[in-house]
């Protein structure tokens, strides 16, 4: 398998640049999980880790690097949100945007 060496910004890991697995498409994954063991022997907290593009590159929406961000809540944040890609409550999974329902 091939790996990259990838930066983390953020959190423990900040300024470390450890080596991530790629996947089959040559990209590392979204979220990287770091479980940190209790001292007390409890369960482990996990901290999270977004994948983000590291610099600009010379082509549009193409990024060869890659960073980590950590992410304090446990979760990536939310991003963009298209309207089609979740049903509205008030209007139902089956509603057609911009119809009116007079049958």
């Amino acid at each position: 398998m091939k790996s990259e060496d990838t930066p983390f910004e953020g959190g423990p890991l900040d300024g470390r640049v450890l080596p991530v697995l790629l996947g089959p498409t040559g990209h590392p994954p979204k979220l990287y999980n770091v479980p940190v063991p209790d001292a007390d022997g409890g369960a482990p907290t996990v901290l999270v880790y977004v994948r983000t593009p590291a610099a600009a590159s010379g082509r549009v929406g193409l990024t060869r690097r890659w960073k980590y961000v950590h992410s304090p809540e446990g979760k990536p944040p939310s991003g963009v949100r298209w309207p089609w890609s979740k049903p509205d409550a008030a209007t139902g999974p089956d509603a057609t945007p911009g119809m009116d329902r007079t049958e």
